[in-house]
């Protein structure tokens, strides 16, 4: 292992493109180290190459949050560069074929999507855990959806409900929300801060570019949690406006 860097390192995964790019982008801005994870190899290396000529300070892991082996080999990659790991951010997310309607969906979809959306970010999230451990102030991200709040799926909340019905996709999220939880149960007493952002409805190729918020608003609640003190929150669930209720 090389010494530990100076600099605060983050590793944003999904961060080839939309949203992910944002945070890696936000982070960097804060003269941050940011490692672009992502398993396309092209398009990982062209956002890097944009967050460089942005004066980023920039690296390309390859990453697929399906595989043990890239999970693994992609926290090598991190150790051998910086020794430790500040803030993870779980952003990597699919929404899954359609049809999603319950009575009419594949299981396959609802499997595919949830090795992504969870297991994914549990695979993740435990390689870098020794790296997190390294550092004195670690914080964990992972990015939810509103559609993941069962208060608003049921419509009790101030009336809002959220997003279409999608079997496989909004119960991924609700499900990475009480993984979240979990997370933060066991690490209590910790100086591991790990909570849930919730993005908006974001204009990205997840929804068909369809949402009314741009990418970098959606990356602000991510960059915000990635930052918080060391007496900040853990395992909560926030937006822009504050607190989402489960």
């Amino acid at each position: 292992m090389v010494p530990m860097s100076g600099r605060t390192t983050a590793l944003v995964t999904g961060a080839n493109k939309g949203i992910g790019y944002e945070i890696a982008a936000g982070l960097g801005a804060l003269g941050w180290s940011v490692g672009v994870g992502a398993r396309h190899d092209q398009r990982r290396e062209a956002a890097v190459e944009r967050l460089r000529a942005a004066g980023v300070d920039a690296f390309g892991v390859p990453l697929d949050v399906t595989d043990d082996a890239s999970v693994d080999a992609a926290a090598r990659l991190i150790e051998e560069r910086a020794g430790r790991l500040d803030v993870l951010v779980n952003n990597a997310g699919i929404a899954g074929d359609m049809p999603q309607e319950p009575t009419r969906v594949d299981p396959a979809i609802i499997r595919t999507v949830v090795e992504t959306n969870v297991i994914g970010v549990i695979r993740v999230t435990n390689a870098m855990m020794p790296l997190l451990r390294r550092s004195a102030s670690p914080r964990i991200v992972n990015m939810s959806s509103s559609v993941g709040s069962l208060t608003r799926q049921s419509g009790t909340a101030a009336g809002r409900t959220a997003g279409p019905v999608a079997v496989a996709y909004a119960p991924s999220k609700t499900f990475l929300n009480a993984v979240t939880l979990q997370y933060a149960r066991e690490l209590s007493g910790t100086n591991i801060l790990i909570n849930a952002g919730c993005p908006g409805y974001v204009a990205t190729d997840l929804n068909g570019f369809q949402g009314v918020r741009t990418p970098a608003q959606g990356a602000a609640i991510a960059i915000e949690l990635a930052t918080l003190p060391d007496d900040g929150p853990t395992g909560q669930f926030f937006e822009d406006a504050g607190v989402v209720p489960w």
